[in-house]
């Protein structure tokens, strides 16, 4: 089965084709990164023109390079929520749209499974049933996966996300916008020790998450030391999420009886949070899946195979509707 993925959920449009048989055939990104950094952040209406301007031709061009044509097209997938309402409707509209003309089955795709299931894309899958820990700039949760659909809520993010509390913190520190990646550049050449930063709910007993009162811990400090101790504090910053994020991810494994640990998101691709998982998750017996760097952010492979994971279930139709917010714990087992 030939399957088209669309993602168009936020800032970045990305489109590939996935085969069940042959494995992924081709894939393209666009990111609006540089044109979202004047602002600070993601401007809506921005993100929705541009995914118009964009999916198109990145359709054009994967086919191409595949060898496929529209006519191979077995199926087609797209990214149905969660994410902002009229970038969903762009990827959702164009997918329905061509589904219809094709006569083919089209399937919407929580974003979230998408990430999750993005591991199993690589040459060394993990097996069901494993812990999922979600961390990116919105979402920041742990999942006990059993199987596609099969998904068990362990804990979730209170209030801030990883990904969002390293942006915000590498705004205070004068950084640009998207904030994680250049925040954990400066913190490579910063003293973590210097500072002690709290670690918010670490022994909470429970598997969720607060990052809001490290954020406030940031800018308290950085008005006391001034922004020329940025690199330190950035340092200590990220010490203190990951120290979180590790602590609990290994937590909810020893909980679940869990061997297999698979990170997926943005701040997956995080170098400490990726080497502190790896080491310690190997000292416990416990094996850590991450998918390809390419594949942390939005991209359309995940949603391409995650689609074809659903295929079978799907229908053509002409009506679709976006979910801006929808729950991952509601979706059905295939």
């Amino acid at each position: 089965m030939l399957v088209l993925g669309v993602e168009s959920s936020c800032d970045e449009t990305g489109v590939a084709l996935y085969d069940s048989v042959r494995g992924l055939l081709a894939h393209a990104l666009y990111s609006q990164i540089a044109m979202h950094n004047d602002y600070g952040g993601v401007v809506p209406e921005l993100a929705s023109r541009d995914h118009i301007r964009r999916v198109l031709p990145l359709t054009r061009q994967i086919l191409a390079e595949s060898g496929c044509s529209l006519a191979d097209l077995d199926g087609i997938a797209y990214t149905q929520g969660p994410g902002l309402a009229g970038a969903l409707l762009v990827g959702a509209g164009m997918a329905r749209a061509l589904a219809y003309a094709l006569d083919i089955p089209a399937v919407g795709v929580h974003h979230l499974e998408g990430h999750m299931l993005s591991p199993l894309i690589s040459d060394t899958p993990p097996e069901f049933p494993f812990v999922a820990l979600l961390v990116s700039g919105g979402h920041t949760q742990l999942m006990l996966v059993d199987g596609v659909g099969r998904y068990t809520l362990l804990g979730e993010t209170l209030d801030d996300a990883a990904g969002e509390a390293f942006d915000k913190t590498a705004q205070l520190l004068g950084l640009g916008y998207p904030g994680g990646p250049a925040l954990s550049k400066l913190a490579a050449s910063g003293d973590a020790s210097r500072f002690t930063l709290p670690r918010p709910m670490l022994h909470s007993g429970d598997f969720d998450f607060s990052f809001s009162g490290l954020k406030t811990a940031v800018l308290t400090l950085v008005k006391k030391a001034g922004i020329g101790a940025a690199p330190d504090i950035a340092a200590a910053f990220q010490d203190a999420a990951v120290d979180v994020l590790v602590m609990k991810s290994l937590a909810a494994c020893k909980h679940s009886h869990a061997r297999r640990l698979v990170v997926a998101g943005g701040v997956g691709a995080n170098t400490q949070l990726r080497e502190r998982l790896t080491r310690e998750a190997a000292a416990r017996g416990i094996a850590v899946f991450y998918p390809r760097m390419e594949f942390c952010t939005d991209n359309g492979a995940m949603i391409a195979f995650a689609g074809a994971q659903r295929m079978a279930h799907a229908a053509p139709e002409l009506t679709f509707a976006v979910k801006p917010r929808w729950d991952l714990a509601t979706l059905e087992a295939v």
